[in-house]
């Protein structure tokens, strides 16, 4: 029997992902969006995340205007197991900014780490993991992305980091050079083109301002594979600062170790306003071992493997019609 292509291709993709639940055989970058993925990148996986970011903000109540530059990067990394990662992220910001308050206005320049960790990813719970019955149906295109109650189970992964700040940081003045932050990722993935991420985040909570915070990112995969469309929502509260932000893009998978993405986003308030884009690329160096067998040879595999089992059953058969009992009474003639 031939298999359609695409069908090929879905069953594939869907087995790879349920066999290896970290790793994927195309690249899984948390660019664009600020959201955390619950997987890790896959043991021996060794990934880089760049970009570019630009920040404009205006305060009314404080008369500031400034223009924000930022070079955002992580370093993730597959260690021991598949379910555990190790990063480090942050981004490094050039900012020039205005008070309009005085005059002639004063300006003057910033630059300094706004965030810098150093932490790890563990998954403690993968609901594909043990699920025998999700196996990839090869006939049907619509079996495998179709709507199911227990897609809405989510992947959870929980994180534990140390922020590591320079001395004298103008954007954070009276936090301690190393502070904590914690984590809880939670990923499902629904109808097979889209994914479902929330995180909870702690930060600093052992500093005179900690923060909580939370993201919820949605992302949609193209009819054109190589293609993803995404949108966040985020929420920030501490004693100094609260903030409530969206922001949407996409991002173009090149081949499967590389892709590019972009995004803009703004706030709902004047106190500052915020209005911010990123670009930016992602690439890894794939040491990954374990080897994904395509659907066609496994076919091809089974389908010689039960000729042979039928035609060994069938000799037997034979073999014991013929066979005369030893304790059988034979007549003489």
């Amino acid at each position: 029997m031939k298999y359609p292509k695409y069908l090929l291709l879905n069953a594939f993709l869907l087995l790879s992902a349920i066999l290896n639940a970290q790793y994927t055989d195309v690249i899984n970058s948390n660019r664009p969006g600020l959201s955390t993925s619950a997987y890790s990148v896959g043991k021996n996986v060794i990934q880089g995340e760049f970009g570019f970011a630009f920040e404009n903000q205006e305060h009314v109540g404080l008369l500031t205007e400034a223009n924000n530059y930022g070079l955002d990067f992580a370093f993730r990394y597959g260690l021991f197991f598949e379910q555990l990662e190790i990063n480090w992220e942050g981004t490094f910001n050039f900012q020039s900014f205005t008070f309009n308050g005085v005059n002639p206005p004063l300006e003057g320049n910033n630059s300094n780490f706004l965030s810098n960790v150093i932490g790890v990813k563990y998954l403690i719970f993968d609901p594909y993991k043990n699920q025998k019955d999700q196996k990839p149906n090869l006939y049907s295109w619509k079996a495998n992305n179709s709507f199911k109650w227990r897609d809405l189970i989510p992947a959870i992964s929980v994180f534990a980091g140390a922020n590591i700040l320079l001395p004298d940081n103008p954007f954070f003045p009276d936090d301690p050079v190393v502070s904590p932050k914690v984590a809880v990722y939670a990923q499902s993935h629904i109808s097979g083109r889209w994914v479902l991420i929330g995180n909870i985040i702690y930060d600093k909570f052992t500093t005179d301002d900690p923060v909580l915070s939370y993201i919820v990112s949605v992302t949609h995969n193209l009819k054109n594979p190589k293609w993803s469309i995404f949108a966040e929502n985020q929420g920030i509260n501490s004693d100094a600062f609260a903030d409530i932000s969206i922001r949407g893009g996409a991002a173009r998978l090149i081949n499967k170790n590389f892709q590019i993405d972009a995004s803009v986003g703004t706030n709902f308030k004047n106190t500052p306003s915020r209005f911010f884009g990123t670009i930016g690329v992602s690439y890894r160096l794939d040491y990954h071992e374990d080897e994904l067998i395509p659907i066609e040879r496994t076919i091809k595999s089974k389908t010689k493997y039960n000729r042979k089992k039928k035609k060994k059953k069938g000799k037997k058969k034979d073999e014991k019609d013929n066979t005369i009992p030893d304790d059988t009474n034979i007549p003489a003639f």
